[in-house]
């Protein structure tokens, strides 16, 4: 598995859900490699960090209860891919999230979901 654990990945994305909940858009931001691919049913965009703010901002805030199963899949020791199946506030979700390591960090880059186009 190219040397990095399921573990690393989880605890990643432990944060960056605790960032979600607390609707904490600019950490999230931090924790992002720009520009962003955001990927839908045959749409593919790019955000720059404005635009991320601005989106996700819109999505999170209020209450969020979020449930996830991710299943990282590594690509190499800087790339992978994690499929994610949850809920969010009771509804079903599944998507796909791209990391790629940075200076020995992990960043978020893309994230492919059906439905929103």
């Amino acid at each position: 598995m190219y040397g990095m654990s399921y573990d690393e990945i989880v605890q990643w994305f432990e944060k960056w859900d605790a960032l979600a909940v607390a609707g904490d858009v600019e950490a999230m931001a931090d924790m992002a490699l720009f520009p962003i691919n955001a990927v839908t049913d045959g749409s593919a965009t790019s955000w720059d960090r404005a635009t991320f703010i601005e989106q996700m901002g819109a999505q999170l805030g209020g209450e969020v209860q979020m449930e996830s199963k991710r299943t990282p899949h590594f690509i190499n020791d800087n790339l992978v891919f994690v499929i994610t199946d949850g809920t969010i506030n009771g509804i079903t979700v599944r998507y796909g999230d791209l990391l790629t390591r940075v200076d020995g960090e992990w960043k978020f880059q893309t994230m492919a979901q059906g439905g929103w186009a």
